[in-house]
């Protein structure tokens, strides 16, 4: 669909705001908004419902900047939601598990919640063991983000704002974060992040959403095949805080250079998966620069999805889902049990802070912060 082919069309159905975008190929993919929910305070929640011509249907609220819905067919045309989720805004209030949405400031672990930035040091919030996961005791994932319906290279788009304040969970800095999500008609759901601060800070964000192709509570992931570009990982201590050093995946649990069913090696007997209770790593993306690559791919023979992961970060962090005991109840009642979904969150490595040989998340006055990550849905 080309950019200046494109008719842009805002109307009213309702109360519902649609923005349609059509291009010359007569495709088009609209983006709609509607009530969610209200929150105790009584702030009402919106979500957002992206559509194209291919059967690709995500909704997104401004609550955590959540992923509630990712709608694709299978290779039969079978249309399933493939990501975890709530039925209703209350579920992700006390949503434990971070589902579908954006972490940070700093996704992942910090050590201790300790880190030192030009001569000063700082202490974040702890809100995991001793350490600080995932932006803390209440991170991005819990704050309302200020929406708007816009258009981005051609395509319908939402903006999410969130300001986070100095010193909130302890981290330096007025932080304005924006997460754009679009869609495209190659099924896509492209996140764009863009970041600027008045103090220097640290600054790591990612989207938790947690996978399942054969279908959100339609088993486990163990028989999905996994293929990660990556020829090292970061190995971890027992707090699942990393090493600080690069290891070869050859030889390996840990080698999904070609692809391999996540089952097949994930209760081998390995120290690495021993201390993470299966896969909870980070994979060291080859030949990062800093561009849009292609840097995973998931595949589930029986519905025949298959999910391209392009990225503009250096690493991405594959979860195999072993918290999930059945205690979230999720979407239609269902409760998610032991490795039902799977986490590929990509971002820069764990406590990349309290290591200087990691690639630096520092964020400066007068810098700006981006990054690019697309799911991309097909079959085959």
């Amino acid at each position: 669909m080309g950019l200046y082919m494109n008719k842009l069309i805002n109307f009213i159905v309702g109360s519902t705001l649609i923005l349609l975008i059509t291009g010359c190929d007569d495709k088009s993919i609209s983006l709609s908004e509607e009530d969610y929910g209200v929150l105790d305070n009584g702030i009402l929640i919106k979500q957002y419902i992206f559509e194209n011509d291919n059967q690709m249907k995500v909704k997104i609220i401004n609550y955590g900047a959540i992923v509630v819905s990712i709608e694709v067919p299978d290779k039969n045309g079978k249309i399933n939601d493939v990501v975890l989720g709530y039925d209703s805004i209350d579920g992700y209030v006390q949503d434990p598990s971070y589902f579908g949405a954006i972490v940070g400031r700093v996704g992942n672990r910090i050590s201790k919640g300790k880190f030192s930035l030009d001569g000063k040091d700082y202490a974040l919030a702890i809100n995991n063991n001793e350490n600080h996961l995932h932006g803390g005791i209440e991170g991005f994932n819990k704050k309302v983000w200020t929406p708007e319906i816009t258009e981005l290279n051609g395509l319908p788009a939402l903006k999410l704002t969130y300001l986070s304040p100095d010193g909130e969970e302890g981290y330096p800095g007025n932080l304005n974060l924006e997460v754009t999500y679009t869609i495209s008609n190659k099924n896509e759901l492209i996140i764009d992040y863009f970041g600027t601060t008045d103090k220097a800070t640290i600054l790591n964000p990612t989207n938790h959403s947690y996978f399942n192709l054969s279908g959100e509570g339609n088993g486990d992931i163990l028989d999905h095949v996994l293929k990660i570009n990556a020829d090292y990982f970061t190995p971890v201590d027992k707090g699942l805080i990393p090493l600080g050093n690069h290891e070869s995946v050859l030889g390996t649990p840990m080698d999904f250079l070609k692809p391999k069913k996540i089952g097949e090696r994930i209760n081998n007997d390995d120290n690495q998966l021993k201390v993470g209770l299966g896969y909870d790593h980070n994979w060291v993306f080859n030949n990062w620069d800093g561009t849009l690559k292609l840097g995973v791919t998931l595949f589930e023979p029986e519905s025949g999805r298959f999910m391209e992961v392009f990225t503009t970060e250096p690493g991405v962090q594959f979860y195999s889902g072993n918290f999930l005991d059945g205690t979230n109840i999720g979407k239609n009642q269902k409760a998610y049990q032991y490795r039902s979904a799977l986490c590929l969150e990509t971002d820069h490595f764990p406590d990349s802070q309290n290591n200087s040989n990691f690639p630096s998340v520092v964020l400066r006055p007068g810098e700006e912060y981006k990054q690019k990550t697309i799911y991309q849905f097909s079959t085959k």
